[in-house]
């Protein structure tokens, strides 16, 4: 083999090489890669995807009908006659209660979530792009509805609309919105003058074609975040309204209503308040922790 033959095998070995390497970049360095380096963000998804999958499969794990009351095993400790979590003040079974709260406490918190997310971000691009009049007269109902502390507005909506699940839901998303508002707002006002923005108004481009093609998608990420951050606060609005009363009613079951009615027997039978409790506190630690792995990826200037 001569010189000139070598010299072509060695550049093709570097060039395997070098795009071997390239390729090996860029898979450790896409946003799944990036989250599973994160423990804590991979505790978070694992409790989360428990939390998600106990609810869904509600009717197979639980043990015993949630609604039965059997008053001869009321204040049962744990583990006493097949239920494992004991029983509540009216002898139902507390496992499968808590079981079915984790699929109704979920569902308030993450549609609430969608619903506030949802018209925050028309809110938030419509006054953002708009400017002028229409901002400041949107910013200032929005600033009307920020100085209400988040739970005290929640419980106002909710006495007005009245108790039940999608009325929670509505309560705690239209209680979202304001936050979301301010989020996107802030991304538009940078985005809208960056030059493709401006370029897309020379071409005659419709205004909804800018804000919906253009500017949104360069917000999505922020709106991820927060909304994902979002959800662990949502979970304990309704567990606060569940337990003044004004948020899930009994018999339905959610960790709140759970945790009111362990509230009178806390030196007889503290198992009752303490596991609803402790699912309250797992399942918003989950969402905290998944939220701060996703906006480390997210976030340029968070990353590592």
């Amino acid at each position: 083999m001569n010189d000139k033959q070598i010299d072509l095998t060695q550049g093709s070995i570097s060039e395997q090489a070098q795009s071997e390497m390239i390729h090996k970049e860029r898979v450790s360095n896409n946003a799944w890669h990036k989250f599973i380096r994160n423990r804590s963000a991979v505790v978070g998804l694992c409790i989360v995807a428990v939390m998600v999958l106990v609810g869904l499969l509600a009717p197979v794990i639980a043990t015993h009908d949630p609604n039965a009351i059997d008053m001869a095993n009321a204040y049962a400790p744990p583990l006493t006659d097949g239920h494992i979590f004991g029983t509540d003040d009216l002898g139902r079974d507390l496992f499968s209660r808590i079981i079915y709260g984790a699929r109704m406490s979920i569902l308030v918190a993450v549609g609430s979530v969608l619903l506030g997310g949802f018209l925050g971000i028309i809110v938030g691009l419509v006054s953002g792009y708009s400017g002028g009049i229409v901002d400041s007269v949107l910013m200032r109902i929005v600033d009307g509805m920020l100085s209400f502390p988040f739970i005290l507005l929640s419980i106002l909506l909710v006495t007005i609309l009245g108790s039940g699940v999608f009325n929670v839901i509505l309560a705690i998303g239209i209680s979202n919105v304001p936050r979301f508002a301010r989020v996107v707002r802030g991304q538009v006002l940078v985005v809208k003058n960056e030059e493709y923005c401006n370029a897309e108004r020379v071409l005659g481009a419709s205004t909804p074609r800018i804000m919906f093609k253009h500017i949104l998608p360069n917000t999505v990420s922020e709106v991820v975040v927060y909304a994902t951050l979002n959800i662990g606060s949502a979970i304990i609005s309704e567990a606060s309204l569940s337990f003044l009363g004004l948020g899930i009613l009994v018999p339905e079951a959610s960790w709140g209503n759970i945790l009111r009615g362990g509230r009178t027997c806390l030196t007889t039978a503290p198992h009752i308040a303490t596991i609803s409790g402790l699912f309250i506190f797992l399942a918003v630690i989950g969402f905290n922790l998944m939220g701060d792995g996703i906006r480390d990826v997210m976030d340029p200037k968070m990353k590592r």
